[in-house]
């Protein structure tokens, strides 16, 4: 890990996506979560306060980046609720089978490298019933917005932290067996 990726984009990264023009996505999702959490790519831990305490029983933090992690200790620490985290990546959840309730992910499915594996892990921590919340950028529908998004990918993935703008996380999610219940 070169020093870019470990001290520079963390805060790159946290600085693009506190933008108030996402909380309303963040809060939408969050609300929503109940029961044992698992919150994949928790980066620096900006859905905290959008969690209701009453439903949420549980919360894991699943996060393999070491800097964003470091950026996310005060939010945890202001956590109502524990907060365990899991210094991982999404393709090995180190949690049982069918341990889970709801599953978060806001803006991470674009940067796992293997995204089939952890779309996989998933649904093997997931209870019968339970959820996977998401939000995600993806793909145009415009033809002339998508070409540019796969030109662009190869360079934006390297400077990014892995970022694909062109991955169809909707199809993705669909091809790993769950069922889209909307996509907006």
């Amino acid at each position: 890990m070169g020093l870019y990726n470990r001290y520079v984009l963390p805060h790159l990264m946290h600085l693009a996506m506190r933008t108030h023009l996402l909380e309303a996505y963040r809060q939408r999702l969050a609300s929503q979560a109940q029961g044992v959490m698992l919150e994949l790519g928790f980066g620096s831990g900006l859905n905290l306060p959008f969690y209701d305490v009453e439903k949420v029983r549980q919360f894991y933090a699943l996060e393999p980046e070491e800097g964003m992690l470091e950026l996310a200790r005060a939010p945890i620490a202001k956590a109502a609720f524990p907060v365990e985290v899991l210094q991982a990546g999404a393709e090995r959840i180190p949690l049982p089978d069918q341990s889970i309730d709801t599953v978060l992910c806001t803006w991470t499915l674009c940067t796992i490298p293997n995204i089939e594996q952890a779309l996989l892990e998933a649904r093997r921590v997931l209870k019968p019933g339970g959820q996977f919340l998401f939000t995600e950028h993806g793909l145009s529908p415009e033809s002339r917005v998508a070409r540019w998004q796969h030109r662009m990918t190869p360079l934006w993935t390297r400077c990014a932290g892995g970022c694909h703008l062109n991955r169809e996380a909707d199809i993705l999610l669909q091809i790993a067996g769950f069922e889209v219940v909307s996509v907006v």
